[in-house]
């Protein structure tokens, strides 16, 4: 049995993906670990640690492919599945997540749009309509979506995710503040809390003033 992919490997994929990606759309045909680490502001050992983790794709004396490699950490991330995807919660969030987000690019394919609020259903946003969440249940037996983007507040959560859980959704990207993994610890969730993250940057600039001063 393979050793699990450390979070803290798996968090950087992403970056590396985006970061291989720019090189592409410039032309940059090969690069070394050691000059990936220098734009990147990482080691070079950590980068061929994290690659290895999957193989490795590096050749001595050559270094990386970039289209190459950017396919393989595509491939990695899952981004060619196209998962079926529904979001919970057409509000201000939600729609922003919906008009913003590149879905097909990044693994999904948004199938559906749902929310109480019966002035809200009927509403087109980005070519999907938003429906009544009385219809999930038909929606999901229908479509078979695996995984849901929750954008509802948090003591909504825990009946809804109850629901999707029968309905067949394999995992959550979330944004309630509901604490998926206490019932469901064997459910993939990426729980987003925009609040830690302004805190985070409030402590930053905190501390910074700190040192100045």
């Amino acid at each position: 049995m393979s050793k699990p992919v450390p979070v803290s490997v798996i968090k950087r994929l992403p970056r590396y993906y985006r970061f291989l990606g720019s090189l592409r759309s410039k032309g940059v045909v090969r690069i070394s670990s050691r000059e990936l680490a220098e734009r990147m502001g990482f080691t070079a050992s950590q980068i061929r640690q994290d690659l290895n983790c999957f193989g490795g794709f590096g050749q001595q004396g050559y270094g990386y492919n970039v289209e190459q490699l950017y396919g393989e950490i595509g491939d990695i991330l899952g981004l060619n599945e196209k998962k079926k995807a529904i979001l919970i919660g057409a509000g201000n969030l939600g729609r922003a997540i919906v008009s913003h987000m590149p879905f097909e690019q990044l693994g999904f394919s948004l199938v559906g749009i749902f929310d109480s609020k019966e002035t809200i259903a009927g509403q087109i946003i980005r070519g999907v309509p938003v429906r009544q969440i009385s219809v999930l249940d038909e929606f999901c037996s229908e479509n078979r979506p695996e995984a849901a983007i929750l954008c509802i507040p948090q003591e909504a959560a825990p009946a809804i995710v109850d629901q999707l859980v029968n309905y067949g959704i394999k995992g959550f990207w979330n944004f309630s503040h509901y604490d998926i993994n206490h019932k469901y610890p064997d459910i993939p969730v990426v729980s987003v809390h925009l609040n830690d993250s302004l805190m985070t940057f409030s402590y930053k600039l905190t501390e910074n003033e700190n040192k100045i001063n």
